[in-house]
């Protein structure tokens, strides 16, 4: 049976959650590069906007609907309009999310019920949707989460983020296999470090707590473990045309996850001596371990 999106890209329609900036962005216009047109969703008009208009430019549509993924009926009301301004959809990638590095221990509750919902919950409905409403009308189309590459393995108080990421992770390989037999492809995306504005925010919703966060990110998008979001999009568009179940930009990144699942205690060896060197900067910048985080 055929699966996936069939035929040219031609005329086809791309959804993207956080569409407005970072690999959302850049995909979203890497896939209009190859013919199709794209719903832009994010919290944010003006990037959006900005971003339909490159769109525009490429002679495709650009529709922009500002709102929060987590939001009551959010699924819904994104692949509605996506019907009702583009005809349908096609592919639907679920990439709305956001870090933070905080120690379990203080962290609020709401920042962890928040970054839950966002991450995760707000990705398990929308592909839900977006699936059931292919299967129901008999369409093929291909499915996609932003998870990471800290999907398969997490370094110190990046454990919430990572919770989330595994478990988009595990429901995409899941509904891998539940949805092929109706033509319906899913992936998911696994980015290493990415030049966006992902880190900004994380290191906003950290507070006092950030530590590995506050070391920058290189500036080059150069190397196996810091890359473009132009790269990842490429990736992207490589599996809407090929389709796989894990999209990987980094052999290292993947390499890396590999070794530690055959040999655990080199993760173990790792995660000590990145949790020592924490503790030694928080100690020295005066830190308190009573402090909660301020994210979410």
């Amino acid at each position: 049976m055929a699966r996936g999106i069939q035929g040219t890209f031609e005329g086809k329609v791309f959804v993207v959650t956080g569409g407005g900036t970072g690999i959302g962005a850049a995909t979203a216009i890497a896939c209009a590069e190859i013919g199709m047109d794209v719903l832009l969703v994010g919290r944010r008009r003006e990037p959006l906007e900005r971003v339909a208009a490159r769109i525009e430019g490429l002679g495709r549509r650009g529709v922009v609907l500002p709102m929060d993924v987590a939001a009551e009926g959010a699924s819904q009301k994104i692949l509605d309009h996506s019907e009702a301004e583009l005809g349908g959809f096609d592919a639907v990638f679920a990439n709305a999310g956001y870090g933070m590095e905080v120690p379990l221990i203080h962290a609020t509750e709401e920042s962890i019920a928040r970054m839950v919902e966002v991450n995760f919950m707000a990705t398990v409905f929308l592909l839900r949707e977006a699936g059931r409403r292919m299967v129901d009308a008999g369409r093929t189309g291909h499915l996609l989460a932003c998870s990471s590459c800290l999907a398969k393995y997490t370094i110190p108080d990046f454990g919430l983020y990572s919770a989330t990421k595994a478990a988009q992770n595990m429901v995409c390989r899941s509904m891998r296999f539940e949805l092929r037999p109706h033509g319906v492809e899913v992936a998911s995306v696994h980015p290493v470090t990415t030049r966006t504005e992902f880190f900004d925010a994380a290191l906003e919703n950290s507070g006092d707590h950030a530590n590995f966060l506050k070391q920058g990110v290189p500036s080059d998008g150069g190397g196996p473990f810091v890359q473009s979001p132009e790269r990842v999009a490429k990736a992207i568009v490589k599996c809407l045309r090929r389709p796989r179940s894990e999209v990987w930009t980094s052999l290292g990144a993947r390499w890396v996850g590999g070794m530690f699942e055959f040999a655990p205690w080199t993760y173990d060896l790792m995660l000590s001596m990145m949790a020592g060197r924490a503790h030694r900067v928080r100690a020295k910048n005066g830190a308190s371990e009573s402090e909660t985080a301020t994210g979410g």
